[in-house]
């Protein structure tokens, strides 16, 4: 005879019972939520997907469509599976197993929709995003070129300060007080010319100064005009293409400040300064005169040399300047875009991977459930954990296999045979009373 269970024993076999209960009213509807989450997953991977394909055709909308009924199906199917198997096996060999099928399953959800999902979640807020990164890398490259062109025109200050130098000498020179001769001689000449080489440099530089301040103004317009796209609302293709016109004329006007830097020019002028003198016949009246004239011509071209390599090192510290890099904007569709710049949208990314895994909590809560049950119903024989309704449907089906079976009717005679059967015999002895009354 079964032993009585005890009052842990039916607690736990009452808590058992409950929980089926709710399952069973949970998985009513659990199939109508596992297709709802899968459409809706469907329904944004093809939104994504018709972001990729540029064709907008009908065989297009086909392949989209069809890619994803595909992810809905899977996903549906997938979760299924697991949410009725996972919970139901036993051995830790058989859930070890699941559990890796179901993380295999997962990232090939998340490799075929999870991230369509996120495009079509954040791609255009992804693609905006790339036109910000753009802008300020133009930007960058405008102002480091600017920065160049407006320090080599402060070359032309030390231009200035040495073409000022060789007037005043080429002044005391006529005046007598440097080669100790009054006159416009050949040292005079010589002081002269560099001046004038100088002043030719120094009309050059200034006159590059307006148009470095006019090409840096347009491409700050150009900028005010490419924030404004990526600002504004609207289609983004269409913003982009507008984009990458405006980012042409941009990259032009960038490299040619590039051009407009007059430090090179500067450096090569620099080495001529010495390099190139043209050494005029000395023409003093007197050896005497000729020795100062050429004594003073060749301190002269000692101070040539010194102010040559003091304005080629101001050229050079100018040339040695960081230039900007050459930026070019490349167009990038919505899927990239949101894998380029995934760490700047990681709530869309966290709603597109949840929208696709959150049956898996689903089937944990699953697991979590059936082991409570095993839990509370403990080592019961199964007959101590029926229920009343279970024992009534037991012990009515027990006597359906019990009843004998019932005897068959005779079959109907016909009227002609019934007509040749002799009447019976009328001396029989009378039936008892008990008998024909009913009662035995």
């Amino acid at each position: 005879m079964t032993p009585r269970p005890t009052s842990a024993e039916a607690r736990g076999m009452q808590s058992a019972r409950e929980i089926e209960a709710h399952l069973k009213a949970l998985e009513s509807f659990t199939p109508l939520a596992l297709g709802v989450l899968s459409v809706a997953s469907g329904i944004y991977t093809y939104l994504g997907v018709s972001s990729l394909l540029n064709d907008s055709g009908a065989m297009s909308f086909f392949a989209a469509v069809a890619y994803s009924l595909a992810v809905s199906v899977a996903i549906f199917v997938f979760w299924s599976y697991l949410i009725r198997l996972l919970p139901a096996v036993r051995t830790a060999a058989a859930r070890l197993g699941l559990f890796l099928s179901m993380a295999l399953g997962s990232l090939a959800i998340i490799a075929m929709s999870s991230w369509l999902n996120a495009a079509a979640l954040a791609g255009s807020a992804a693609v905006e995003q790339h036109l910000a990164r753009t802008v300020q890398d133009y930007q960058n490259g405008l102002e480091q070129a600017n920065r160049v062109a407006v320090a080599a025109q402060g070359l032309g200050l030390d231009v200035a300060r040495t073409r000022q130098s060789f007037q005043d000498l080429s002044a005391q020179e006529a005046t007598g007080n440097l080669s100790g001769t009054a006159g416009r001689g050949a040292v005079f000449r010589v002081l002269t010319q560099k001046a004038d080489e100088l002043a030719a440099l120094e009309s050059q530089i200034a006159a590059q100064a307006p148009l470095v301040s006019a090409a840096f103004a347009e491409g700050n317009q150009i900028l005010s005009r490419m924030r404004a796209l990526t600002a504004s609302v609207g289609d983004v293709e269409q913003r982009s293409v507008e984009f990458a016109e405006e980012s042409v004329r941009l990259a032009g006007l960038i490299a040619q400040l590039r051009q407009l830097s007059v430090a090179p020019l500067v450096a090569r002028a620099a080495q001529d300064l010495a390099a190139s003198v043209v050494l005029p016949a000395l023409d003093g009246s007197t050896e005497g005169i000729r020795s100062d004239q050429q004594s003073t011509i060749d301190s002269v071209l000692t101070l040539l040399a010194q102010r040559a390599e003091t304005l080629k090192s101001a050229a050079e510290e100018v040339l040695a300047m960081p230039t900007p890099d050459d930026t070019t904007y490349s167009p990038i569709s919505t899927a990239d875009a949101v894998l380029r710049y995934a760490g700047d949208f990681v709530p869309s990314w966290a709603g597109a991977i949840a929208i696709d895994l959150l049956p898996a909590v689903l089937v944990l809560i699953m697991m979590v459930a059936q082991s409570a049950i095993r839990a509370d119903r403990g080592t019961a024989a199964p007959e101590e954990t029926m229920t009343l309704g279970e024992i009534r449907a037991a012990v009515a089906a027990l006597r359906e296999l019990d009843r004998p079976d019932e005897a068959p009717l005779p079959a109907p005679v016909p009227p002609a045979t019934q007509a040749a059967v002799p009447p019976p015999p009328t001396d029989t002895p009378d039936a008892p009373s008990q008998l024909l009354s009913g009662r035995r």
